[in-house]
Order: C-alpha cells, then sequence, then structure tokens
C-alpha cells in the first residue's frame, strides 16, 4: 500500500481526522513549542504514519498556523460572548473585567490550543507568524477598543499609551498559564486582581 492509498484507507472512516490531527498537535506543540515538533511526533499520537497527514495538511507550518489560528478563535470568540452578555448599563470597568476572565477561562480551561498557540508563535518561522498574524490583530482590537473606553472614562493613567496598555494586558494573562495552578488559583479572583492591576485608584477629593 502507498501512501496515497494509506492515507485514503486510513483516513476516509474518521470525517473529523483533520480535527483529531490538529488536536494531536495541540498538545505537543503546548509542551514542545514548534521547534521541536515534528510530523513524526504528531502522526504517532493520531495513530497513523507522518506521510499520511499530507493527506489533509500541506506541511508542519501549516499544521501549526492551524492550531494557532485555532487558539485564538476560541479565546476571541469567548470574550465576545461574555462582552454582549453584559447589561447595557456595564460601564468599562465591569467590562474590563468581564473581558478578563473570560479571556483566562479560554486560556485555563481549553489551555491545550490556545497555550500551543501561544508558545508556537515564539518560535514559528516568519511565514507562520505571518499567517496567524491577522487572526491575532482582529482579537487585540477587541482589546484596544476596551482600553479606549476605560481612557475616555479616565479609569486608566493619561500617560501610558493606549496600545501599550492593551498589549500589557493581553501578556500579563497570557503568562498566566506558566504559574496558574487551578488547586490554588480561582480565575474569577484573578481577574478581579489583573483588573486592579490596570485601573488606577479613583481621586480622592
Amino acid at each position: 500500500m502507498d501512501g496515497a492509498d494509506e492515507a485514503r484507507g486510513a483516513d476516509a472512516a474518521p470525517r473529523d481526522a483533520r480535527r483529531t490531527i490538529l488536536d494531536a498537535a495541540a498538545r505537543i506543540l503546548r509542551h514542545n513549542g514548534t521547534k521541536a515538533t515534528t510530523l513524526r511526533d504528531i502522526a504517532a499520537a493520531v495513530g497513523i504514519k507522518a506521510g499520511s497527514i499530507y493527506y489533509h495538511f500541506a506541511s508542519k507550518d501549516a499544521i501549526v498556523a492551524a492550531v494557532m489560528n485555532d487558539g485564538v478563535e476560541r479565546v476571541h470568540e469567548t470574550v465576545t460572548r461574555a462582552l454582549e452578555g453584559l447589561p447595557r448599563t456595564a460601564g468599562p470597568a465591569e467590562r474590563l473585567e468581564a473581558a478578563i476572565a473570560a479571556h483566562l477561562h479560554a486560556l485555563l480551561d481549553h489551555s491545550d490550543y490556545t497555550s500551543a498557540g501561544l508558545k508556537a508563535f515564539t518560535d514559528a518561522p516568519e511565514a507562520v507568524r505571518a499567517a496567524a498574524r491577522p487572526v491575532r490583530k482582529r482579537y487585540e482590537a477587541v482589546w484596544d477598543g476596551i482600553v479606549a473606553d476605560l481612557a475616555t472614562a479616565r479609569l486608566v493613567p493619561d500617560d501610558v499609551p493606549a496600545e501599550t496598555l492593551a498589549l500589557a494586558i493581553l501578556g500579563m494573562m497570557n503568562w498566566s498559564p506558566e504559574w496558574y495552578r487551578a488547586d490554588r488559583h480561582a480565575i474569577d479572583r484573578l481577574a478581579r486582581d489583573f483588573a486592579s492591576i490596570v485601573l488606577r485608584p479613583p481621586s480622592r477629593l
């Protein structure tokens, strides 16, 4: 049986073979990063030969880009739903805490894709980062809007550029998988603490 026949035989039965490959890749990338992850590793985790992967993906880089984009999109969707679920009377500070909580839940509760996307981006080839950048930029725009509202309400320091503050918030949240422990940290409490770090104390007249 040649590679093409094997791919058709191994992958024709499960219609979700592509997702199975991505799930395995996300688990491996999360722990190993891009450079230390091979197609052989991914194929072994799925239970197929490495050549069968080419039936679904053109290269390892294509898999890495798909995992990264999927991770960011999952966080984006979670944060968007959380913001849309707030009452219309919710103020900028409440929206900030809700967005932080949603991001952290997506990152820490479903962390294979989200953590893999973050770890893989740092050591992925530039072509892969370029493929993932538009998805990341769309999500960063959500935070640009949140920070702009905070600035308008004068709830954050005036002398910190909005772009810098948005990136600082994302960096603070995205580092949390390195130290978060479910038995030691409550995500909603972390969200309140993170929001308190961002917001400046109210003026005392």
